[in-house]
């Protein structure tokens, strides 16, 4: 029966001496040994025997990538505007070694100096570029902590800036100026509509005086040229029927029958010259005018043939 007792207590201790120094490590953890107090080796997933009374697990570290949530500050920017910023850090232990030796709390250590580090780079830029600089300032954070935390065995991956809160009174004031910018953009547009507008009524009242004109120019040049044709017909049938008189007149019997109506559209002249509605007769000093007429036109008549 003792003996049976004895086996019992032997087997519990084994037991309990393979727990203590059997160990599973899940995937994506390293654990870091220690032998005798000192620094032994660093476990990967898998199943592991350790030395019993001899090492033990100092430190478990989780390889995952971890989001850490930077609490809200109060930051000062370049115009001296206080404005409250939180974020969200991405980082990922790589040296489980260094992550448990090289500093006491990688965390917290992270957290203060992103903190830090976001207060330096936000003062370094005005409120108004805040909002559209965060791209920059995430960078500048990441690349700050990534250079920091290496001793730490500890990757920085990405910091992204949550909220920008100003103060209430700053920020009826950007409300106001965004209202004040809207209203001045839809009066810009409104004048250069009205602008627009103008300048192409302008254009079309342009172009319908340039189309009178032409038009207008147009017809002048078609009349001075319906006149000058008509002129120049009137003096081609004047100059035609006067070559014609003298081709008659250089015939024979041309001289008396041109005496002929020369007396004729005389007497008829003549006769016009008592008029109805007076009671003067106008009568001519010598009636021996229509012989000397007769005689001056005979005379210019045979001039011209002469000539001709």
């Amino acid at each position: 029966m003792e003996t049976m007792y004895v086996v019992l207590v032997i087997a519990v201790l084994a037991i309990i001496l393979l727990a203590k120094t059997a160990k599973v490590v899940p995937q994506q953890a390293a654990y870091v040994v220690e032998s005798l107090g000192r620094y032994s080796r660093t476990l990967s997933a898998g199943f592991h025997i350790l030395v019993p009374f001899v090492e033990r697990i100092a430190y478990k570290h989780n390889l995952k990538e971890e989001a850490i949530d930077i609490p809200e500050q109060v930051c000062i920017t370049k115009d001296n505007v206080q404005v409250g910023v939180d974020g969200v850090l991405y980082l990922q232990v790589l040296d489980a070694a260094k992550a448990s030796y090289g500093i006491t709390n990688y965390r917290f250590a992270i957290i203060q100096l992103a903190q830090t580090t976001l207060r330096s780079e936000i003062g370094k830029i005005d409120l108004d570029r805040t909002f559209e600089a965060r791209g920059t300032i995430n960078a500048n954070v990441v690349s700050e902590l990534d250079h920091a935390s290496a001793s730490w065995g500890v990757k920085v991956l990405r910091y992204e800036i949550k909220n920008i809160t100003p103060p209430k009174d700053v920020l009826h004031a950007m409300e106001k100026q965004m209202r004040a910018e809207r209203e001045k953009r839809a009066v810009v547009l409104t004048s250069e509509g009205e602008r627009d507008a103008k300048i192409n009524q302008a254009e079309g009242e342009k172009q319908r005086v340039i189309k009178e004109s032409e038009a207008k120019r147009q017809q002048q040049i078609n009349e001075a040229q319906g006149q000058a044709e008509a002129i120049l017909a009137v003096a081609t049938a004047t100059a035609e029927g006067l070559r014609r008189v003298g081709d008659a007149l250089s015939g024979r019997g041309g001289i008396e029958a041109m005496q002929l109506r020369v007396a004729e559209e005389y007497v008829k002249q003549f006769g016009k010259l008592a008029d109805e509605a007076s009671s003067t007769l106008i009568v001519p000093a010598t009636l021996s005018d229509l012989s000397s007429m007769i005689a001056m036109a005979t005379s210019v008549v045979k001039q011209q043939s002469a000539k001709g």
